[in-house]
């Protein structure tokens, strides 16, 4: 018996000297509590395992492969921050880079989504060089903060706009471009979603997000939105990812404009994770006396190898998602509780067949609180100093407008330096900001060149 306990007691020693590699200390976190935030985040943030695929799918991507490579991708960055960065934050593909993947690089530019993923894994390559040699902290610096925080105004707006277009609450007009939509059965589904997507987050319910999209894929059955396949089962083997595992397409790569969506992704990847990090690390007590986060380097290590690794079998571009607030709130501290969300993520595997008859209208409800909780960065933008709300305004109405979010990214860099020029407040304006703006005035002047808009020089 005393040599059970003894065995017993040095497994428990080897299982707590393993947990410090997610910077859990027992004296000051409780596994129970990180276990029970890993599974609250997991729960908050999984109705991405339903919207990337059915994103990524209108691009022409296998929606199965698409599932299981989310489900991986996500399941192996979120280990990866949890040893690499040890903080409680949950990483998948982001919405915003998963749009502009389907809607921007393959509908608008015209390009493969084969092609869109070379794009994602040349970001992902880039960006763990910049974490590497730890470029990331000047790139922080030339952005202007209120530009950031338009950006993710913008992005919010254009997933709104993407979810109401996808479900005919919004519909094309050949007279005012866009135009109120009829009545249909796919947007009687689409609201129902937008208005238990709300209920559920102002009762504040763990998984309200996908607890909406189930009740609207059950109540899309009768309307004939919701398709149940033959010899449907409700646990199944994952589907293979054989038709995206490293299907990359390098022939169009030095396109001018392939060029500079490598740049917009990898600056969208960029901001996307560094504003989610320092907007919720300050709630784990993982931030020193500047403010500034421990291990971030490591927090950015873990996006840029887990948007490499997912590019290889099927993804869109890695982030780091805001949900894990939702964990942090249950009393996650550390990256134990990030461990526990991958692991549940891979579970999720053998559930595709679920998750894979939800419809796109199901997802318009999650797809507009997204963009509601992105808007809110608005309060942070300064707006009685025009030359900082002229840019960010720009920004901000160019994403949706554009149906680009590089387009709208480039409008309001343009106009931010060119304010800050004709109101001589040059100095205000770091000079990499000036060398981004000459850039983009020559991609807009090449393009114009191309589409006959205007004579050569």
């Amino acid at each position: 018996m005393n040599f059970t306990f003894q065995s017993g007691v040095q497994k428990l020693k080897e299982y707590m000297n393993i947990l410090k590699y997610t910077g859990f200390n027992p004296e000051q976190h409780k596994a129970k509590i990180e276990i029970i935030a890993g599974f609250t985040t997991f729960i908050t943030m999984c109705y991405i395992l339903a919207i990337n695929p059915a994103i990524l799918g209108e691009s022409g991507m296998d929606k199965g492969a698409v599932f299981t490579a989310t489900a991986i991708t996500t399941a192996f960055a979120t280990i990866l921050m949890g040893l690499l960065g040890r903080l409680p934050f949950a990483q998948a593909p982001g919405m915003g880079l998963n749009s502009y993947f389907t809607y921007t690089i393959v509908e608008q530019l015209g390009y493969s989504w084969q092609t869109a993923l070379t794009i994602t894994f040349i970001v992902g390559i880039l960006y763990t060089l910049i974490v590497v040699f730890n470029i990331q902290k000047y790139i922080l610096k030339a952005i202007p903060i209120n530009l950031r925080y338009s950006i993710s105004v913008g992005v919010g707006l254009f997933i709104a706009f993407i979810g109401l277009r996808n479900a005919g609450i919004i519909v094309d007009s050949p007279s005012t471009l866009v135009e109120m939509g009829y009545a249909s059965n796919k947007s009687i589904i689409a609201f129902l979603g937008i208005i238990l997507s709300g209920f559920f987050l102002f009762k504040k319910i763990k998984g309200g997000l996908f607890i909406s999209i189930i009740i609207c894929t059950i109540v899309g059955i009768p309307f004939g939105i919701t398709q149940i396949p033959d010899n449907f089962s409700v646990i199944s083997l994952p589907s293979s990812v054989k038709s995206t595992f490293c299907a990359f397409d390098f022939s169009n790569i030095l396109d001018t404009d392939i060029l500079i969506v490598i740049l917009t992704v990898l600056f969208i990847c960029l901001l996307d994770t560094m504003g989610t990090l320092l907007g919720l690390a300050s709630k784990t007590g993982k931030t020193d006396a500047n403010g500034e986060i421990e291990r971030m380097r490591g927090a950015l290590l873990s996006d840029s190898i887990a948007t490499t690794f997912g590019a290889m079998i099927g993804c869109s571009a890695v982030t780091t998602f805001t949900e894990s607030a939702s964990g942090i709130a249950e009393g996650g501290k550390s990256g134990l509780t990030s461990i526990v969300t991958g692991v549940l993520f891979l579970l999720a595997l053998f559930f595709s067949n679920i998750l894979l008859i939800i419809p796109l209208e199901a997802t318009t409800g999650s797809l507009v609180i997204v963009g509601v909780l992105m808007i809110s960065e608005i309060n942070k933008i300064e707006m009685k100093d025009i030359t900082e709300a002229l840019p960010s305004f720009i920004t901000i109405i160019s994403i949706p407008l554009t149906y680009s979010i590089g387009g709208g990214i480039m409008l309001g860099i343009l106009t931010y330096a060119f304010i800050k020029i004709v109101t001589f407040k040059i100095k205000e304006v770091n000079i990499a900001m000036y060398v981004i703006a000459t850039l983009i005035l020559i991609k807009f002047y090449l393009d114009s060149i191309d589409a006959g808009y205007i004579n050569a020089l």
